[in-house]
Order: C-alpha cells, then structure tokens, then sequence
C-alpha cells in the first residue's frame, strides 16, 4: 500500500493517480486530518505492507526501521514530488513491497540513501544503478 503524508499537495496527488498509482493519503482514505507526527507510526502498524512517503526530515530516521513498513522522506521540491516518486517506485532496488519493507529511505536530486533494519550504514544508490 502506497501512502502520502497528509501534506502533500493535491496536485502531487493528481499526478500519481494520472500514472495509475494506487494510493492513498493520510486525512483522507487512511487514517484523520491532521493527524501528529508521533500517531503516524500506529497507523502504519494498522496497514498491509505500506510504503509512506513524506516531506518531513523527521522521519529519516534509523531507529524508525521496521519489517512491517518503509519510509521515504522525499527530499526535493514539494512540487517535484510526485516526479521523484514514481522515480523510486521504478528503481530496480525498490520495485516491490518486498524490497522496501524495513527501509526508512531519502530520495533526492541526486539519488536514494537508505537505512535497513540492524544495518550499521547507510546505503547510496543513484538514479542510474
């Protein structure tokens, strides 16, 4: 399941959907509006698999790895979002829920950092690999 934070823009929502991503948002088909950062986290635990993707730096956290659920803290404009999403959701290392699951990952202009559960560094992909 492919979740956006509830402060993505609409129009970021549109373009996903346009792609025929299926996806749903924080405040509107999971969980409530206005919804803190700290209730964010039981909520996943109440989803199947889910990828959340956020503009908020507080999630690109080490200690958030979990094998029920992936992160990605998208780092670029919050126009450029929907873009870089579907960037990611292409990449060969990312493709699957499988391969997600258990990352707490930052997608930005130049590539994918990513931490996995019990890894002691952090991983760099590019957006050529």
């Amino acid at each position: 399941m492919i979740v956006l934070d509830e402060n993505f823009p609409e129009s970021q929502r549109q373009l996903l959907r346009g792609w025929r991503f299926r996806i749903h948002q924080v405040g509107y088909e999971v969980g409530r509006k206005g919804l803190k950062d700290p209730e964010i986290i039981p909520l996943l635990f109440q989803l199947r698999s889910p990828t959340l993707f956020t503009l908020d730096s507080d999630f690109y956290k080490s200690k958030l790895c979990h094998l029920r659920y992936c992160l990605v803290y998208v780092d670029v404009g919050q126009y450029e979002a929907a873009t870089f999403i579907r960037r990611f959701l292409n990449h060969s290392e990312y493709k699957t829920k499988n391969k997600r699951k258990g990352r707490v990952i930052r997608i930005s202009h130049t590539g994918i950092s990513a931490w996995r559960l019990h890894a002691e560094e952090e991983a760099f992909f590019s957006w050529g690999d």
